[in-house]
C-alpha cells in the first residue's frame, strides 16, 4: 500500500492537536504564497520558478493542515527556454483568484511577461498559458474583479535586473475576461516617494470597505516588513502603513503573502519567511481591523509563534506528502523536474511499482546543477531523515544514480558502474564555485548493485550521508552544509545519468536506476525518544 501522505511521511505538522497551531504552518519552500477561499475550502499556490510541473495547488479547510492536490502548469512556456534548468527564473509570485465560476492564476515571468491560466475546477483542466503583457521585468502580477461595478484591474511590480525599475507598483484596467490590458498602465505607488521605503514588490489587490487595498512587502526579503495601501480610487492616491514587522520576534522579513476571510468571517494573513537553505516557509497570522479601518496582523503587528486555530470544519492533521512508493512506476505530486520533462526520462513496464529513471546520456553528468532530468522535492522540515532503496541496472562505465541534496552547492550518494562495469557506492559533492563534482568519500564495492541510501538533515541544513550495501548503515564523508539557489531553497533529488558517448554508438539507453520505498522521518521526534 502506498504511504503517500501517511503520518510516517510528515516530518513537520503545524496542528498541535489541542485547538492551537504553531508556525510555520508550511515548513518548506512554498515561496510567495497566495490563497483564496471558495465555500469552506481554501486553496494556495506558490512560486515554482523553473521547475515542472509548476504552479502547485494546495488545499486546506482550516488554513493549518494542507495537502498538495496538483499543479496548474504542466510545462513552462516558451518551452525551449526551459529545456535546461533555470532555477531562478520562470514562475515568480503567482496570484490565485476565483471569479465567474473559475479559478485564475496570474504570474510574472521576469524574462517574458505577465501570464495567466484558468480552470473551472482546481483539479483542472487548466488552460494553456496566455501572455497578457509581454516585457522584461514584469513581476508579481495580481488581478482584481470588482463585483460591484464589473470592472477588472491588474497590479504588478518590477524586477530591476531586467527593467531598470524597482520600488514601484503599476496598475492597469483589464478586460473582464482576463485576456488583455486596456491601458498603458500608471504608477499607483512609487516607493521612492515614501521616506524609508525600498524594494516595494509582491502586491496583492483587494476591495474592502469602500477602498482599493494593496498589500505589499518592502525592505527586502530577509529584513523587510509588510505594508498596506488604501485608496477610494484605483488610480490613487494611496495611504500607506506598516502592518506586520519582525519586531521582537525571530521571524525575519516577514514577507509577501495573502489576506483571506474564512467562511466563519475571520480574517487571516499568510506570508513567507526566508530561511536560507530551507527556502521560504509559510506562516499564518491572525488579522483584525482597527478603529481607523486598517488591518492589524499578528500580535499587534508582530508575528505569532503559536495561536488558536481558525474556526473551521473538522480536518485531520496532515501536511504535504514526502514519502513515496512510486505506485505504477510514477512519482507522486510532491516531485518536480528541474526543467521541462521528456517522457523518456521515466522507464519501466506499465504498472510496475518502483521508479525507474533512465540513465540519461549527457555532457553534464559531472554537474547535477546543469542536469534537467533531476526529480526534486522541497526540504520538508528543519530536522529530518530521508531514505530510499536504489538498484542500478547498468554495467556501462560511468552510468550512475543517486539521492542528492541540490542547491548552489550539491552533494549526492548513490551507485556508479566502474571502469569494468562493477557497481560501486560513491559519494560526491561540488562547492558553489566548482565546475564539476569530486569524491566526498572513497568509492567502495556495492554487491549486487543495490543500496539503501540515507540523508540526515539537522539544524542549519547540515546533511550527513550514509548507506547500507548489505552490512548495515555506514556514514560517508564529512558533513555537507546545504545551500540555497538564488530565490530558491535547497532540494532533495533523485537522478540517473551517464556520460555522453560512452556506449558502443554513444546513443541509446544506458540502463536505469530503480528507486523504491522513499521514506522520511521526523528527526526531532526521534531525538526526544533517545
Amino acid at each position: 500500500m502506498s504511504r503517500r501522505g501517511q503520518a510516517g511521511g510528515r516530518p513537520w505538522t503545524a496542528d498541535l492537536g489541542d485547538g492551537t497551531y504553531r508556525n510555520p504552518v508550511l515548513n518548506a519552500d512554498w515561496s510567495d504564497p497566495d490563497v483564496v477561499r471558495v465555500g469552506d475550502d481554501h486553496y494556495l499556490t506558490a512560486s515554482s520558478f523553473g521547475r515542472a510541473p509548476g504552479l502547485p495547488l494546495l488545499h486546506s479547510r482550516d488554513l493549518v493542515n494542507w495537502t498538495l492536490v496538483g499543479h496548474a502548469l504542466d510545462r513552462l512556456e516558451p518551452a525551449a527556454d526551459f529545456a535546461a534548468p533555470r532555477h531562478d527564473r520562470g514562475v515568480w509570485a503567482p496570484s490565485l483568484r476565483h471569479h465567474g465560476g473559475r479559478f485564475w492564476i496570474f504570474w510574472g515571468d521576469p524574462d517574458h511577461g505577465i501570464q495567466q491560466v484558468n480552470a473551472p475546477r482546481v483539479e483542472g483542466p487548466w488552460s494553456a498559458p496566455h501572455l497578457l503583457k509581454a516585457g522584461q521585468g514584469l513581476i508579481d502580477a495580481c488581478p482584481l474583479w470588482d463585483e460591484e461595478t464589473g470592472e477588472a484591474y491588474l497590479v504588478h511590480a518590477w524586477a530591476k535586473s531586467r527593467s531598470g525599475i524597482k520600488n514601484r507598483l503599476t496598475g492597469h484596467r483589464m478586460s473582464p475576461d482576463g485576456r488583455e490590458l486596456l491601458d498603458a498602465g500608471a504608477t499607483l505607488v512609487d516607493g521612492d516617494q515614501l521616506p524609508g521605503w525600498f524594494t516595494l514588490e509582491g502586491p496583492k489587490l483587494y476591495r474592502h470597505d469602500g477602498h482599493f487595498w494593496i498589500f505589499a512587502p518592502a525592505g527586502g526579503v530577509e529584513t523587510g516588513w509588510q505594508g498596506a495601501f488604501r485608496s477610494r480610487e484605483f488610480s490613487g492616491p494611496y495611504e500607506e502603513r506598516v502592518v506586520l514587522a519582525q519586531g521582537r520576534t525571530g521571524v525575519n522579513g516577514p514577507h509577501q503573502g495573502a489576506w483571506v476571510r474564512t467562511a466563519a468571517g475571520e480574517d487571516w494573513f499568510l506570508h513567507f519567511q526566508a530561511r536560507g537553505a530551507y527556502g521560504r516557509v509559510v506562516h499564518l497570522q491572525p488579522m483584525r481591523w482597527d478603529a481607523e479601518g486598517w488591518p492589524v496582523i499578528g500580535d499587534a503587528g508582530e508575528p505569532v509563534s503559536v495561536h488558536t486555530k481558525p474556526a473551521a470544519p473538522e480536518q485531520a492533521v496532515t501536511a504535504p506528502a514526502v514519502d513515496d512508493d512510486f505506485p505504477g512506476g510514477r512519482p507522486g505530486r510532491q516531485w518536480q523536474w528541474t526543467a521541462n520533462p521528456d517522457p523518456g526520462w521515466v522507464g519501466g513496464a506499465p504498472g510496475e511499482d518502483g521508479l525507474r529513471l533512465t540513465c540519461v546520456r549527457t555532457a553534464y553528468a559531472h554537474d547535477l546543477r546543469l542536469l534537467p532530468s533531476v526529480l526534486v522535492q522541497r526540504l520538508p522540515a528543519e530536522e529530518f531523515t530521508v531514505e530510499v532503496d536504489l538498484a542500478l541496472d547498468s554495467d556501462e562505465p560511468g552510468a550512475k544514480a543517486g539521492l542528492a541534496v541540490l542547491g548552489d552547492a550539491f552533494s549526492w550518494i548513490g551507485l556508479e558502474a566502474g571502469a569494468d562495469g562493477t557497481p560501486l557506492l560513491v559519494h560526491r559533492f561540488a562547492e558553489s564555485v566548482a565546475l564539476r563534482e569530486r569524491d566526498a568519500a572513497e568509492p567502495r564495492a556495492s554487491p549486487g548493485g543495490r543500496a539503501r541510501l540515507r540523508v540526515e538533515v539537522t539544524a542549519g541544513a547540515r546533511c550527513r550521508f550514509s548507506a547500507d550495501t548489505g552490512d548495515g548503515f555506514r556514514p560517508s564523508g564529512p558533513v555537507f552544509a546545504a545551500t540555497p539557489w538564488r530565490w530558491v531553497g535547497a532540494l532533495l533529488g533523485l537522478f540517473a545519468t551517464a556520460p555522453a558517448g560512452t556506449g558502443p554508438a554513444g546513443t541509446g539507453p544506458a540502463g536505469t536506476g530503480r528507486f523504491t520505498a522513499f521514506r522520511s522521518r521526523n528527526l526531532t521526534t526521534e531525538k526526544s525518544r533517545r
